[in-house]
Order: C-alpha cells, then sequence, then structure tokens
C-alpha cells in the first residue's frame, strides 16, 4: 500500500489533476465533510462490493476516511483485488482539517 500525505495530494488538486478520490467513511461522515470523492463506505469493500470502481482498477485511487486506518484497511483489501495503485490518505479527514480546514 502506498501513502500520500494531505500536502501532496493538496498539490495534486491545486494543479488540476485527473483524480479518482474514494471517501471509505460512512454516509453521514460524507454528508458533514467531504473533499470530493465518490463514497464508497469500507464495508461495501469488505463485502466486496466495488463494482463501481471495477473501471479504475488499473487507475491510481487515492483513499480517506476519518484518521487513514479505514482507509488502509480499504487499500489492503482493494490491492488483494488486484487494484495496483491504491494510496492511503495520511491522517485523513482530521490532518486535512488541522492544515487546511473544512474548504478544498
Amino acid at each position: 500500500m502506498n501513502e500520500i500525505t494531505v500536502e501532496e495530494l493538496r498539490l495534486k488538486m491545486d494543479r488540476g489533476e485527473q483524480l479518482h478520490l474514494v471517501d471509505v467513511r460512512e454516509p453521514y461522515e460524507h454528508d458533514q465533510f467531504n473533499i470530493g470523492g465518490m463514497l464508497i463506505p469500507v464495508g461495501s469493500i469488505r463485502n466486496l462490493d466495488v463494482d463501481e470502481l471495477d473501471p479504475l482498477k488499473e487507475e491510481e485511487l487515492i483513499l480517506y476516511c476519518r484518521s487513514g486506518g479505514r482507509s488502509g484497511q480499504a487499500c489492503q483489501i482493494l490491492e488483494s483485488l488486484g487494484y495496483a495503485h491504491t494510496f492511503n490518505l495520511i491522517g485523513g479527514m482530521l490532518a486535512w482539517e488541522q492544515k487546511y480546514g473544512t474548504g478544498t
């Protein structure tokens, strides 16, 4: 599993790079604050319900959660399914909010 810092992610966003962000938190967490990722809760990933990610299997996926734990688990599961380019956002949304607040 690869890792990415909030600073590295923000730089990619500022450059306008095409990103595939995946929010593995629960819907209520996503509704409170998110940085534009598609919502696929970690429970769905644990149940291997990841059909919407199939077209992105060879792409770089950046996964995030509240603190980085659930997204780390999700990265490992996806890697076991053949997703070769998963990145865990170190510190998750807590690190993002600490550094940048709640805006993107």
